[in-house]
């Protein structure tokens, strides 16, 4: 229901409720006074305003309010348009502005009703009581909404800030890693060509000269794959599978891959969709990584242990799907980079990859990687089944 409809039921519901009391009269049912009907209507009228001019409908629906003890017949009257005209000027303005109007109301309608009825001032006094109630709960919901609104800002910033610091140290990290490889490889190489021109100078005149030429290459080649493998050793995960002689795994390898998430206790579903094409080589290793990446995230920080991974193949690209239950500030152990690298991953086989906490509590990570490597410009024109 929109604001607007709020405002009409709320007026609507006054009116209802006022009509029936101006109708009893020590007990019996008596048609209301005109005036009294008009003045009813003019103040629920006045709080459709509310929200846009809360000052002024505050202060005018006193001033009606204020003008019903003074109609027979002269009885206790609940300022219901005052009060809600007060509270609303409360919840939106200033302390200082919605208690001194707030005092002022309800002073006035206290003098009103003693005019009316000078007999009876205990009475009159209620209606100071009313209005001050009214501010006071006003100034209270005020208060609960701006410390939420900081409460949420806070926690938006230090998501903000968090996500900042994994990039700027998955920056630092690059940079000195890509240091470490040029010191490596430069220094390395170097050694390798000086070797092998003199190597080859001495290949006819000093064989045995060579021979020991081309042995030093062989050690320093050994000693750069040595350096070269401890230093790109620590762009691995916390939980990859120790290093090993092993060619790096292919997509076609997803079922082995699944099973053995399966036997860790990761109950995964698979889907497949469309003709199964093979990809190109850069998105064969990126899908791969994507789908383990994900699935390790669902199993650290799921709610349960399930998942769902869905393949659909187009005529040009490869729509990758994996969701799986989780609830948002859910955490599980680990360093905040997979998302990160499974983006970059996906950039750089030319595809893309977005992440999303649906409305259902499922949380998604949906891939588009291109099928032929001559089609990569066509990839985000391509588009999703």
């Amino acid at each position: 229901m929109t604001e607007r409809r709020k405002d009409v039921a709320l007026a609507a519901l006054i009116v209802l409720m006022q009509v029936i009391a101006a109708s009893i009269v020590d007990k019996t049912w008596q048609a209301p006074h005109p005036a009294r009907i008009a003045l009813i209507l003019v103040g629920a009228v006045l709080l459709l305003w509310r929200r846009r001019q809360p000052l002024l409908v505050a202060v005018l629906t006193v001033v009606v309010d204020s003008a019903m003890p003074a109609i027979p017949p002269h009885h206790s009257w609940l300022p219901m348009a005052s009060l809600v005209g007060l509270y609303t000027l409360a919840t939106q303005s200033e302390r200082r502005t919605s208690w001194a109007v707030g005092v002022a109301g309800g002073l006035w309608l206290t003098v009103a009703s003693f005019l009316a009825r000078p007999g009876e001032i205990l009475s009159a006094l209620v209606y100071f009581d009313y209005a001050i109630v009214a501010v006071a709960v006003g100034d209270s919901i005020r208060n609960r909404r701006a410390y939420l609104a900081q409460a949420q800002e806070r926690a938006l910033q230090a998501e903000r800030t968090r996500e900042e610091e994994a990039r700027r140290r998955v920056r630092e990290e690059r940079i000195r890693i890509a240091r470490d490889l040029h010191d490596v490889v430069a220094h390395h190489i170097s050694l390798v060509n000086a070797q092998a021109g003199v190597a080859r100078h001495l290949m006819r005149a000093h064989p045995d000269k060579a021979y020991e030429a081309l042995s030093h290459i062989t050690e320093t080649s050994a000693a750069a794959m040595d350096e070269l493998r401890s230093t790109v050793s620590l762009l691995r995960q916390a939980n990859d599978p120790p290093p090993s002689l092993q060619p790096a795994p292919t997509f076609s390898q997803l079922d082995q891959l699944l099973e053995g998430f399966r036997r860790s206790g990761l109950d995964v579903q698979l889907s497949r969709d469309g003709t199964p094409r093979p990809l190109a080589a850069s998105a064969d290793l990126a899908a791969y990584r994507i789908v383990q990446e994900a699935l390790t995230n669902a199993q650290k920080h799921g709610s349960s242990p399930t998942a769902e991974v869905k393949l659909t193949y187009t005529d040009q690209t490869l729509w990758l799907s994996i969701a799986n239950p989780a609830r948002p500030g859910l955490q599980g152990p680990g360093t905040g980079h997979g998302l990160i690298g499974m983006r970059e991953r996906a950039d750089a086989a030319n595809g893309t990859l977005t992440t999303a906490m649906r409305p259902d509590g499922t949380f998604r990570v949906h891939a588009t990687l291109p099928l032929h490597p001559a089609k990569h410009d066509e990839l985000k024109k391509d588009d999703n089944p």
